[in-house]
């Protein structure tokens, strides 16, 4: 069924599409609304031509069980160039995140900065300081190595210099993570329990870092039947691991997997890595982001010659009750601007960046860090922009959540409000770009959309979307917005349809 797929796809791509010629109702040209399960052919001309093969492409058979939600729209004229079950509700996956960052860009502005403080209760006296460190978080995701050359303790290799160049060489005290600005709920409504090990499912926390992972490197041993060599960053005692990966022959395949038990920070690592294999990478998440924080901050003071007599503690844990005003600030981190985090999420699809941004909505402008708040901020003002918050379903930031429920028409509403907003810039540059870069890098090469699309990518299993911008021969910029849900098929083939109409639209001429 596939090699039938992609031989019609082709045909369709090259123009052999006989339904041009095949008119059962003539209809202007702003008119294209096709209703469900209802196919509308349209007479002869470019524009016309372009919408005949659109319907082939989504009434293809390999998708009879399943639904299509597309429209495209010109954003010079406002005119609807296809629309496809577009007022219909599809789970978006990570088209969620559209809405996530423009509305952040709206509310935060794209030079917002998150700021963390180190902050102490106690007096320096003869290089010991008498007191707690509490690190007080306010929701930033970059306390990594992304933004430092991959060097992901730096942010704590600075702040231990500058204990060192206070004087202070022992700490009579704990190191406290202090993570309140944010409600305690760490995942998402909706989210799958087993996708909690791996990285897109890591934990929201208000104090958090390097995205709440534990980066893994796995090489073969040195002979067959030897256990394979794990290599964690950063090296800490943190978690647990246990090594189940076989090294086996050259010519066998490389299967790992991993599992880390809910509540607890014991990581199973299990499988066979191939004698001739190269590094398997793979990031997987901790439990307590905050006390992960507080207890790799402790061994980098450590390994800098800085004595604790305490320990790394999450503050829900303690009794303190600091009172920030009242206490000194040894050293803080300031985060990159939201214009670049929001390119992380974007062309990423980190979930984890989106979750942060999205509770930090809810903070700010509804006075607590929580789901609901930050659902109501985004509905809010989603809805001064001409999306009704009663036909919209938001339960997470990056549309990992399966209760998520938008329409193509409402993504295409934001993409239309957002390419006429002075922020349009910096949201249309966090976008992946096709054949060039983020969840995009690999598709659309060698054609007319590639470094020309600029679109979010979707995906949960049995949804996939594709929501952006293209600009046609004529130099005319569409958005548009597709999303299927419900298909048996591989996710391959809904990509290829995807890419296929993406050429199209890059194509089209009205001349």
């Amino acid at each position: 069924m596939i090699k039938k797929l992609l031989l019609f796809s082709i045909l369709v791509y090259f123009y052999s599409c006989a339904s041009a010629q095949k008119v059962v109702e003539s209809k202007p040209e702003t008119e294209s609304k096709i209703t469900d399960n209802e196919i509308i052919y349209y007479e002869d001309t470019a524009l016309n031509q372009l919408r005949n093969e659109l319907n082939e492409i989504f009434k293809d058979p390999s998708f009879s069980n399943a639904h299509w939600g597309v429209i495209v729209q010109s954003l010079e004229t406002g005119e609807y160039i296809y629309r496809l079950n577009e007022h219909k509700s599809f789970i978006p996956a990570s088209n969620m995140k559209l809405f996530t960052t423009a509305v952040a860009l709206l509310k935060l502005g794209p030079d917002f900065k998150y700021k963390t403080y180190l902050y102490t209760d106690g007096e320096i006296k003869g290089g010991i300081l008498y007191g707690n460190l509490f690190i007080r978080g306010s929701g930033d995701p970059t306390i990594s190595g992304r933004f430092t050359n991959g060097d992901v303790t730096k942010t704590f290799k600075d702040w231990a210099d500058s204990l060192l160049k206070l004087g202070i060489s022992e700490i009579y005290g704990n190191i406290v993570g202090d993570d309140n600005y944010f409600d305690d709920q760490y995942m998402g409504t909706g989210w799958a329990w087993d996708d909690e090990t791996y990285w897109y499912s890591a934990h929201i926390s208000a104090l958090s870092f390097n995205d709440n992972c534990v980066d893994f490197e796995i090489y073969p041993g040195k002979r067959i039947n030897d256990p394979a060599i794990i290599k964690i960053n950063p090296n800490t005692n943190y978690v647990q691991i246990k090594n189940q990966v076989i090294t086996v022959h050259p010519d066998s395949s490389t299967k790992i997997d991993f599992f880390r038990a809910p509540g607890t920070n014991i990581i199973n690592v299990f499988g066979k890595i191939s004698l001739k294999s190269k590094p398997y990478k793979e990031s997987i998440t901790v439990h307590n982001p905050t006390l992960y924080t507080a207890t790799v901050f402790k061994e980098v003071l450590e390994s800098k010659g800085i004595k604790i007599t305490g320990s790394p503690v999450d503050i829900d844990e303690t009794f303190f009750k600091p009172d920030y005003e009242k206490m000194k600030v040894l050293a803080s981190y300031e985060s990159p601007p939201l214009s670049e985090i929001i390119k992380v999420i974007n062309k990423r699809s980190q979930n984890f960046y989106a979750e942060q941004v999205f509770r930090t909505l809810g903070k700010i402008f509804g006075g607590e860090g929580s789901t609901e708040k930050s659902v109501e901020v985004v509905k809010n003002t989603l809805a001064q922009i001409g999306i009704s918050p009663d036909l919209i379903s938001i339960y997470d930031g990056s549309g990992l959540s399966r209760l998520n429920l938008v329409t193509p028409f409402q993504v295409i509403t934001l993409l239309n409000y957002m390419f006429k907003h002075e922020y349009f810039s910096y949201f249309y540059d966090s976008l992946p770009i096709a054949g060039v870069d983020g969840t995009l890098e690999t598709r659309m090469r060698k054609t007319r959309a590639q470094g020309n699309v600029r679109a979010k990518t979707g995906y949960v299993q049995y949804a996939r979307a594709l929501s952006g911008y293209v600009k046609t021969k004529d130099g005319e910029m569409l958005a548009f917005s597709m999303i299927t849900n419900n298909y048996l098929i591989p996710t391959a083939v809904a990509n290829m349809i995807q890419d296929i109409v993406c050429q199209r639209l890059a194509e089209f001429s009205r001349k």
